[in-house]
């Protein structure tokens, strides 16, 4: 990715780029202060629409405290599907399994092959085989156990499937933990365009378990980094500035180091969310480096991850805001070299 990074920046002296970009000022510094320090280094961040509570952020280092989280949905009355993939569920599956079974009516699995090309409306339709076979209902419930392929299909699924039931997230991956798990997107591929079927549909909980990073594998940690510093981009100088002073700590996955990184990002993404639930205004920020990043995604035929493709964008969106006077040459610089860092 360095060298794709590198040899595409000059790709932009073409005046047609209409992006603009400015790193995070003092104001968005000073919200994200205010909640940290509300929320400290506590374990639930509230996510709020319209005024109302609609769901929370737990933050945990094992399941232990799953099902307590889940009391509320009184699944002991509801049938319970754990979608994930199969990179996943040789880890994780059979532990979730037994803590839902030993407190719903009923749990069944579905399993699809990983990877985004299964990112599809013919995966979808197994599942809902699946769910109508086991007679689901509006009151039973969804568990998206996985990255974000996972999450993004299981959350649709949920939004389509008798016209709307409930999902919970459990995120497994960096990048699924701090971005894409929060904020209701969901979606499926359609003829090679990324994400372009999909609802706004909101889980009922997102419990992250942090210690799921620990099978992750390398690469796959390393792309979440690209949603991680977009965050402090686009929002938050001074966590920009934390991320560039704990890069080898991030880098050895050190607990204390990945905790804030992952509880920052989460408060981050929530601000925003909580804001513009449905993208019509400030949400759009989140998609600093996806318009030329999704682009670089369907040039690779989706042989790059996604997180990957992230930080390629950012970098050449940074190099066209540079050129609209907006960025320094040195700020460009900077930002080239923390993704090649981490990414």
């Amino acid at each position: 990715m360095k060298q794709f990074i590198n040899g595409q920046m000059d790709i932009l002296n073409n005046p047609v780029y209409e992006m603009e970009f400015q790193i995070a000022g003092e104001k968005e510094e000073e919200e994200q202060d205010k909640n940290h320090e509300q929320f400290g280094k506590n374990s639930k961040i509230e996510i709020r629409t319209d005024g109302r509570k609609s769901y929370d952020i737990i933050l945990k280092d094992s399941f232990d405290d799953f099902l307590k989280q889940m009391e509320f949905l009184e699944i002991e009355h509801k049938k319970i599907c754990i979608v994930t993939e199969s990179n996943v569920a040789p880890f994780y599956l059979k532990q979730m399994y037994d803590l839902i079974s030993s407190k719903a009516a009923k749990t069944i699995t579905f399993s699809f092959e990983a990877g985004e090309k299964h990112k599809q409306l013919k995966t979808i339709e197994a599942l809902y085989e699946e769910l109508i076979i086991n007679h689901f209902d509006r009151q039973d419930l969804l568990i998206a156990l996985g990255g974000g392929v996972v999450g993004d299909m299981t959350g649709y699924a949920a939004a389509t499937y008798l016209r709307g039931i409930d999902f919970v997230q459990v995120p497994t991956t960096l990048l699924s933990q701090v971005d894409s798990s929060i904020g209701g997107k969901t979606g499926v591929d359609f003829l090679q365009y990324k994400n372009m079927v999909g609802a706004f549909h909101q889980p009922k909980l997102v419990y992250i378990n942090t210690a799921t990073l620990k099978s992750l594998p390398e690469r796959e940690y390393f792309s979440g980094m690209g949603e991680v510093i977009k965050h402090g981009l686009i929002k938050d100088a001074k966590y920009y500035d934390w991320i560039k002073d704990n890069i080898t700590p991030i880098k050895e996955r050190e607990h204390e180091a990945v905790r804030e990184m992952i509880y920052r990002s989460c408060l981050i993404k929530g601000d925003v969310v909580e804001r513009d639930p449905k993208e019509k205004g400030e949400r759009a920020l989140l998609n600093f480096g996806h318009t030329l990043g999704h682009a670089i995604e369907k040039l690779k035929d989706f042989t790059w991850l996604h997180g990957e493709c992230v930080a390629a964008g950012c970098c050449l969106a940074a190099r066209i805001s540079q050129m609209k006077g907006n960025l320094t040459e040195e700020e460009v610089k900077d930002i080239k070299e923390v993704f090649i860092s981490l990414v």
